[in-house]
């Protein structure tokens, strides 16, 4: 068995395509059959179902995964650090990331790591809360952006505190107020994110030991204002949301102040690759110095 074998294997899962892994890897698809099909016969075993929805993978190939991602994650990270040894810096960082985060943080981020780090690559996975989660423990990404608290199995690094703010259109009747009692909400439309999203707001209601009038669950942040703009409910969202967008809805603090706490997760700290720990000192220090919340 070969490390170019289990690359191959894991660009297929990641991707959830034989074509278009051939095109990440620049290889023919029938190469890229070949490589599977190699490798379960060595195995003694089918790792993939081929069907016309795609491909899956089959519950022995479930199992091999978890192994194949460990051997490339410690391939990736002896390759980073025999080209440390000879003062070259070299490698991949994979990292998972909900939408504000991708569109507030990481490009200022990733633009001054580029500029000290050129020949690192970065991959940008995104998704929310409970997918993040679940690429860090399968190994998908090295490590993710989380709200506190998270799996306990974990390693944490704590980064920022974000507020919860209430958006309400522009006409609606408790726009006059500062600062909104989150009691005042219990009865109205409320659009909040989709499962696997909702992490923060989810706390909130479990605060107040009281049901919400929920009307729309919505996958996109900017999906919920524009709804909220258009009168079609009210919500409360983590104010980085709100930054660097136009928006035309009324914006308020709540009176018992609410936060998510963001932070980084990884299965081990200590075994991450020299470029990603290289990342995440980049991101520390981007956060230290600059008022991104």
């Amino acid at each position: 068995m070969s490390i170019p074998k289990y690359e191959v294997f894991n660009t297929v899962i990641e991707l959830g395509s034989l074509t278009k892994a051939a095109e990440a890897l620049n290889l023919t698809q029938s190469a890229i059959s070949y490589s599977i099909s190699n490798l379960e016969t060595e195995l003694g075993f089918p790792l993939l179902t081929r069907n016309r929805s795609g491909i899956s993978l089959t519950s022995n190939g479930k199992r091999i995964l978890k192994y194949v991602r460990t051997i490339l994650h410690w391939d990736e990270k002896m390759k980073q650090e025999a080209a440390s040894i000879k003062g070259i810096e070299v490698g991949t960082i994979r990292i998972g990331a909900f939408t504000s985060v991708c569109t507030q943080w990481l490009p200022g981020i990733m633009k001054k790591f580029k500029e000290e780090h050129p020949a690192i690559e970065i991959k940008i996975l995104q998704g929310g809360y409970e997918d993040i989660e679940h690429w860090i423990r399968n190994g998908s990404v090295d490590f993710g952006f989380v709200t506190l608290p998270t799996d306990k199995s974990f390693d944490i690094i704590s980064l920022a505190k974000d507020r919860m703010l209430c958006i309400l259109a522009k006409n609606h009747p408790l726009s006059v107020q500062d600062k909104i009692q989150i009691e005042q909400l219990v009865k109205e439309p409320f659009i909040i994110p989709k499962s696997g999203y909702d992490n923060d707001l989810t706390r909130i209601f479990k605060d107040i030991h009281s049901s919400f009038n929920i009307k729309f669950e919505m996958a996109d942040d900017q999906a919920i204002i524009a709804m909220v703009e258009n009168e079609l409910g009210i919500s409360i969202i983590p104010e980085l949301v709100l930054h660097g967008h136009p928006h035309n809805v009324s914006i308020h603090e709540l009176e018992q102040e609410k936060f998510r706490n963001i932070g980084i997760a990884s299965t081990s700290l200590k075994e991450l690759s020299p470029a990603a720990v290289k990342f995440i000192t980049t991101i520390k220090n981007a956060i230290g110095s600059s008022k991104l919340i």
